[in-house]
């Protein structure tokens, strides 16, 4: 009868814990799946916070590159211009120094045809008349040929003072002249291609 008794204490006691045990084994696994749920949202966080810090930084190497391009465009293109415009003015003003040598010729063509007295140049002085007009006729030439190549002879007799294109060698008072004409033309001047290639030597009209 006490064997019995045992063995139902001991049958019963094995019921409660096996009724116990599904309980603790599912608390068991629902911890152990939440602490792996954490892991694998720390890890996808981790992951996708990776992704953006990259994304970022591919984002900031993209907008540098793309400012060095421009930058690099932006000097070829102000390199090209450059280069074509000292071609330019290598083509046009690249005879400077030919026409610079060709003024003092001019300059003798002009004084020696103003050395002839006008009275002389008759048909009474057939040498002196073939002679002058031939001056004139070489310096009528010469002016076309300056004129040509963009060279133009620049005479400021009774125009205002310009310090551009002009150099003044005196100033003095001139009686019916307003002050800052030019009143006396020593030497011409000449412009190639709209710049000043010598200026004109002039006297100015002062305040008497």
């Amino acid at each position: 009868m006490a064997n019995m008794c045992i063995r139902s204490r001991s049958f019963g006691a094995l019921r409660h814990v096996l009724r116990a045990s599904p309980r603790r084994l599912c608390t068991a696994t629902q911890q152990k799946n939440g602490h792996g749920s954490e892991e694998e949202e720390t890890a996808e966080q981790s992951a996708t916070e990776k992704v953006l810090a990259e994304k970022t930084q591919l984002g900031e190497q993209l907008k540098e590159m793309t400012d060095k391009y421009k930058r690099a465009l932006a000097d070829m293109e102000n390199l090209r211009t450059r280069s074509q415009r000292m071609i330019q003015e290598a083509k046009l003003y690249g005879i400077q120094g030919l026409c610079e040598d060709l003024l003092e010729v001019a300059d003798i063509l002009e004084k020696a045809k103003e050395s002839v007295p006008a009275e002389e140049v008759t048909s009474r002085n057939p040498h002196l008349k073939h002679l002058y007009d031939g001056l004139v006729m070489t310096e009528v030439q010469i002016q076309k040929v300056f004129a040509k190549h963009s060279l133009v002879r620049l005479n400021p007799y009774g125009h205002k003072f310009d310090p551009y294109e002009h150099e003044a060698l005196f100033h003095a008072p001139a009686e019916g002249k307003e002050p800052g004409t030019v009143t006396a033309v020593t030497k011409v001047g000449y412009k190639l291609h709209g710049r000043t290639l010598r200026p004109a030597l002039v006297g100015v009209a002062k305040a008497s």
